[in-house]
């Protein structure tokens, strides 16, 4: 499950974000920004939400640290001042988005969503190869190989192995492919990302695979597992 940090002085606000985000995420706290830092050195956090009118270390200030300390975790900064300058500071300083307070727990949602979905592509240019076996993924020249003979993928075919491939194991929703590949600007039936999957499982198997890297997590969605345990079919 995808870790917040909720850093912010007024436990009201820390129980309020609390409420709005525990159903879909792990929430960690911090009162101050120095008890951020220390947080995010010391533990795995997906995503920050840092309130900037804080005592002695405030928002910006910890914003330059954590950045320096992990500069690829997303920061969202929260502020009841609607100030442009402020807004910038942040920005500048390597925020990555900026929210005023009072706000819709539904703009907070989808302002949380967007960062994870940029952080997760980032991670995966992070890793320009993939190997598993016979089967080679790479996202430089976007080619797959089986025993080193290339099979044919559509674009959107590619993005979705290679999104599998770089997280093992995970589980992913069919939401959360159809979030991740097609964005929220692209009207597509849900049907889509069976119908890739079974295009990109059947391209595999035609090329001489020995094993199914990409199972159905029955009632959930889909993950890659390339241990051979699931028999080609």
């Amino acid at each position: 499950m995808t870790t917040i940090l909720i850093v912010d002085d007024e436990l009201q606000m820390r129980t309020m974000l609390k409420l709005y985000l525990r159903k879909d995420f792990k929430i960690v706290e911090a009162e101050n920004g120095t008890k951020a830092v220390q947080t995010l050195q010391s533990r795995a956090i997906d995503i920050v939400l840092l309130d900037i009118m804080m005592p002695e270390l405030d928002g910006i200030e910890a914003c330059k640290q954590m950045k320096t300390v992990k500069p690829n975790v997303p920061i969202i900064l929260l502020t009841a001042l609607n100030d442009t300058s402020q807004k910038v500071e942040g920005l500048t300083i390597g925020a990555d988005d900026y929210i005023v307070k009072p706000f819709e727990p539904e703009e907070l949602l989808a302002r949380i969503q967007v960062q994870l979905r940029h952080f997760q592509k980032e991670e995966q240019t992070n890793l320009p190869i993939l190997t598993f076996g016979e089967l080679s993924i790479d996202s430089i020249s976007h080619t797959v190989t089986v025993h080193q003979k290339e099979v044919k993928y559509s674009p959107k075919e590619f993005e979705l192995l290679f999104l599998l491939a770089s997280h093992p194991n995970r589980v992913y929703t069919r939401e959360q492919l159809l979030d991740l590949i097609w964005g929220l600007d692209e009207i597509v039936d849900i049907r889509t990302v069976d119908s890739h999957v079974r295009y990109v499982r059947d391209k595999l198997k035609k090329a001489g695979i020995s094993y199914q890297p990409i199972e159905t997590v029955w009632g959930v969605g889909y993950k890659f597992d390339w241990e051979g345990q699931n028999e080609t079919k």
